[in-house]
């Protein structure tokens, strides 16, 4: 199935029907698609064919996403960018990619002014807000596929700092759709609430809702009280947030007086959620709670637990598996593989590897860092864990110097490069610690140069400025020496085990 596909589902059960609404708008299904078949059209004027790479550079935006299926009847390639990102960075996504047009909203004009002459590849740049002129008069109806059946890359850090491309094909999505169909409740038409960026999980679990003909209700901003306001007004049936945002509505003066009873399912994932806060989220927000576990590589659903499985038979807490990263998906076989690629039984711990067509295809472009990920025939995700005897999936590390903080990656090498820019800084190293609110917080050792005069703030804005506030630390250590092996190497372990006992 194409991207449009779920699109032409969701019209085919009403035309009508509002699918992607906001506070002063509201788009029909048949809106959305007549959207989609102009900007495809406009698109194949430009000269943009099927195949191409076209980014969107936006907040959340209902035309923005609506533009998304233009990408896709056109049989290009859509490309997330994240307007939290530094403009370097999404300057060497735009390019890494090749990508050959870009829509934008107007709140990033001066970012894409300033990267554009950077992008000599880049023929077509379109303002969302001058969309409807730019499309004028098309109305010519496309029905292309991308050649390699790539229809998504989603830009991921490496280990190194350089983002790599994860490509997902229409099989992947697919794939994905039908494990959120099948793995969680669904009745009537569902009403989706899209707090979270568009341009990561919230925007994929879009599909699945347009499959049913749903209503997707788009939130341009991230506000508690206004989510809270929103779920009974629209009557909200599924909705996604990580555990940080989860943790502010648990704490919202709102929350106990704010009816939720149309909560069908309230997912969360996108990094590790305290037992204790779950538990309480399962009376106060009540038994909708479901998790969800993936990677860009494998997007979401490598695991699932579904609002029941929180619960024993007799309604009793499950206290031991809120811990757990859910069962594996049926679409989807995992294991867990040592070094030398032999599978582990149940309880022993080494890397959840995943096979199936939830998979990516590949990074695009490098091979290399294809071959590496995908060794012994299986997907390695990076992140160690384990299997209990009732098939629950449980992960206890992440893949070595990753930190997911408010559910975003974080490389800690590229923070450390940001650092290593500072003319005070003379070693650094960057882990990251669990956190009650980030889930994990990035934190900084640095090491200074004699007679240098940096301070925590100073450190703090200049990695902002550089990669932005997401990748920041939240917490900068200046020790006189760093730990080190004995040929030099910062010992982040040796970091780690002195924060924990300080």
């Amino acid at each position: 199935m194409a991207l449009t596909a779920y699109l032409d589902k969701g019209a085919s059960l009403g035309g009508d029907a509002p699918c992607l609404v906001s506070d002063g708008l509201t788009l029909s299904y048949d809106d959305v698609v007549d959207h989609s078949h102009a900007v495809a059209a406009a698109l194949a004027r430009e000269g943009v064919r099927a195949g191409d790479k076209v980014a969107v550079l936006s907040g959340n935006d209902p035309v923005a996403f609506a533009t998304v299926f233009g990408i896709a009847r056109r049989g290009a390639v859509w490309v997330p960018i994240n307007p939290r990102n530094a403009a370097a960075e999404n300057r060497e996504l735009l390019e890494l990619f090749d990508c050959v047009a870009l829509f934008h909203s107007a709140a990033y004009a001066e970012l894409v002014e300033a990267i554009a002459p950077q992008l000599p590849g880049l023929r077509t740049i379109v303002p969302l807000a001058d969309i409807g002129t730019w499309t004028a008069g098309e109305r010519t109806e496309y029905g292309a596929t991308p050649p390699d059946d790539t229809v998504m890359i989603v830009g991921t850090g490496g280990t190194t700092g350089r983002p790599k491309g994860v490509q997902l094909s229409d099989r992947t999505i697919e794939t994905m759709t039908a494990i959120v169909l099948m793995s969680y409740p669904f009745r009537g038409r569902p009403v989706y609430l899209a707090m979270a960026p568009l341009t990561h999980a919230a925007g994929v679990l879009c599909f699945p809702v347009m499959a049913l003909g749903g209503r997707i209700v788009v939130m341009a901003a991230p506000d508690t009280g206004a989510f809270l306001a929103n779920v009974p007004a629209h009557r909200v049936t599924h909705t996604f947030l990580p555990p940080t945002v989860i943790y502010q509505l648990l704490d919202h003066e709102d929350l106990p007086r704010t009816d939720l009873s149309s909560l069908q399912c309230f997912w969360y994932g996108a990094a590790p959620i305290s037992p204790t806060r779950l538990e309480q989220a399962l009376t106060a927000i009540g038994p909708v709670m479901g998790q969800l576990f993936g990677q860009s590589e494998a997007p979401m659903m490598i695991s699932t637990m579904a609002p029941a499985e929180h619960f024993r038979p007799d309604g009793t807490v499950a206290h031991e598996r809120l811990t757990a990263a859910g069962r594996p998906t049926p679409l989807v076989t995992v294991g867990i593989m040592n070094g030398e690629g032999r599978l582990l039984a149940p309880g022993e711990r080494g890397e959840i590897v995943v096979r199936g067509s939830l998979v990516m295809t590949g990074y695009y472009r490098d091979p290399e860092a294809t071959a590496e990920a995908s060794r012994f025939g299986w997907h390695h995700t990076g992140d160690i864990g384990y299997l209990d005897a009732d098939g629950y999936l449980f992960v206890v590390d992440r893949a070595k110097d990753m930190i997911i903080t408010g559910g975003f990656n974080v490389y800690s090498a590229e923070v450390e490069q940001a650092l290593m820019t500072h003319p005070d800084v003379r070693d650094c190293g960057v882990v990251g610690v669990p956190d009650d609110k980030w889930g994990e917080r990035v934190v900084a050792v640095v090491q200074l140069h004699p007679d240098s005069t940096a301070d925590e703030a100073e450190l703090i804005t200049a990695v902002k400025t550089r990669i932005g506030s997401v990748k920041a630390p939240k917490q900068v250590l200046i020790w006189p020496d760093l730990p080190r092996s004995t040929v030099g190497k910062v010992l982040k372990t040796a970091i780690k085990e002195k924060l924990r006992s300080s």
